[in-house]
């Protein structure tokens, strides 16, 4: 292996909370706020969500985490380590949070010291813009993992918000469910559930049906969204997809480019007269050139966990080494599970997409750029919109370690997330889609407070 570098031990502190976040139940977040809200919130005690087993009503002073994080209503370990260090908080948002669960058979989070999965949380202000912005998470966190990325800065801007942990959460998710898929195909089905159950509770607390319905989300939140708009458009306006993760069953997909990373890194790690062509061999299965100075961190922390648990999931029978793993060899019924949920490019309502040229858990060149010709093969191109960030790379924490090298995604959201906006409602259309080229002579401040599309 080459030895330890200067930003390896940078972010191996930071790795070992995000793994820790991806893999684990979050620790139990205090219990969600009064019982009785008085007052101007009097009026939300009333308010039920359709479904719900459980639920539990605050009225608070500020629903983002400037708040939330001292009064027990998010749980920083959802979303550690998926913004950089110094992205600035909103403040000043009132209003009403739910926090709830519906029926489910699997027990894998913990906030709230509920041990139950389904839990949502749903975010009312007070000064409403008419809007609603749904969101499943990303990797296997719970709901409050979009809470500093996105949840934050819609709720400054006015909108209702409401997130779904999934279905099931942790390294524990493979197999929620009868058959191989299951789990996944659960993240859908909650997804859809969550967004019938918010509108209803937002037409019921503000008096009238949200004007607009938008979904967005990071990575596994990012394939809800594209899943979301080709199998349930009549429930959103939009949406914006933020590197969602691509399942084809003739791939490619995890299995097609994850098995060649566990096989070649460790003999490019090595060094020696094989390491060149274990670094083409990596080239070659989509990690881009350019990319090697992530690749440790990856390989620690990303890439084998995500192969296993997938692996477990949707080819449970499988014996061999994961680092072995052969799609293209597997049985009839493995390609089958993945059909279940896999993406078909057939879109029904405007959808932006952004993904970094540096994300090396998924390669730009395996996955977004492959969905964006889905997308125009299914005749739906008019409706789409593709923004490779460059610079990007798949954990906006990261940026803290390398400043020089990546750029965060966050800003690109915020501003695709505009676009979409205009292109709903006042007829802009967005930007072509393009490369967004980083700017070498921009420092990490100017890069964190902008990325214009244009």
């Amino acid at each position: 292996m080459f030895p330890p570098t200067r930003a390896t031990r940078r972010y191996a502190a930071l790795a070992a909370v995000t793994l820790a976040a991806l893999t684990l139940g979050a620790a139990p977040a205090p219990p969600a706020g009064p019982d009785a809200p008085r007052g101007r919130c009097a009026a939300a005690a009333s308010l039920r969500v359709p479904g719900a087993g459980h639920q539990e009503t605050a009225c608070l002073d500020e629903l983002t985490t400037a708040g939330t994080v001292g009064s027990g209503h998010t749980d920083p370990a959802d979303w550690a380590g998926l913004t950089p260090r110094d992205l600035p908080v909103p403040r000043g948002v009132p209003g009403v949070q739910i926090d709830g669960w519906f029926p489910d058979t699997s027990t894998t989070n913990t906030n709230h010291g509920w041990r139950h999965d389904s839990q949502f949380v749903i975010r009312l202000p007070d000064r409403w813009n008419g809007g609603l912005v749904v969101s499943g998470t990303p990797g296997n966190r719970e709901q409050y993992a979009n809470d500093r990325a996105i949840a934050d800065w819609v709720l400054a801007r006015g909108y209702a918000f409401a997130a779904t942990d999934k279905g099931n959460t942790s390294a524990a998710f493979p197999g929620d469910g009868r058959a191989p898929g299951d789990a996944v195909a659960e993240w859908n089905a909650r997804l859809t559930q969550l967004t019938r159950a918010a509108r209803a509770v937002v037409a019921r607390h503000y008096h009238r049906p949200p004007a607009r319905t938008l979904a967005t989300g990071i990575s596994n939140g990012g394939y809800l969204v594209r899943w979301q708009l080709e199998n349930h458009p009549e429930l959103y306006d939009g949406g914006v997809d933020w590197e969602g993760v691509l399942w084809r069953a003739d791939g490619p997909n995890l299995f097609t480019f994850l098995p060649p990373a566990l096989r070649h890194y460790p003999v490019y790690a090595a060094g020696g007269p094989a390491a060149g062509a274990a670094r083409d061999a990596m080239h070659a299965a989509g990690y881009p050139a350019g990319s090697e100075f992530l690749w440790p961190y990856h390989h620690t922390y990303y890439w084998a966990l995500t192969q296993r648990l997938h692996r477990e999931e949707f080819d449970p029978g499988h014996t061999g080494a994961d680092a072995d793993y052969d799609w293209a060899a597997r049985p009839p019924e493995v390609h089958r599970a993945v059909e279940r949920i896999a993406l078909t490019g057939r879109i029904g309502k405007p959808l932006l997409t952004l993904h970094g040229t540096l994300d090396v858990l998924l390669p730009i060149g395996r996955d977004s750029d492959v969905y964006a010709r889905m997308v125009r093969d299914a005749g739906r191109g008019g409706l789409h919109r593709y923004y490779r960030i460059e610079g990007g790379t798949h954990t906006d924490g990261l940026v803290d370690a390398f400043p020089d090298r990546l750029r965060p995604l966050v800003p690109c959201h915020r501003t695709a997330f505009a676009a979409l906006e205009d292109w709903l409602h006042g007829g802009l259309r967005p930007p072509a889609s393009r490369t967004v080229v980083r700017d070498p002579a921009a420092d990490p401040a100017t890069l964190l407070a902008d990325c214009p599309l244009r």
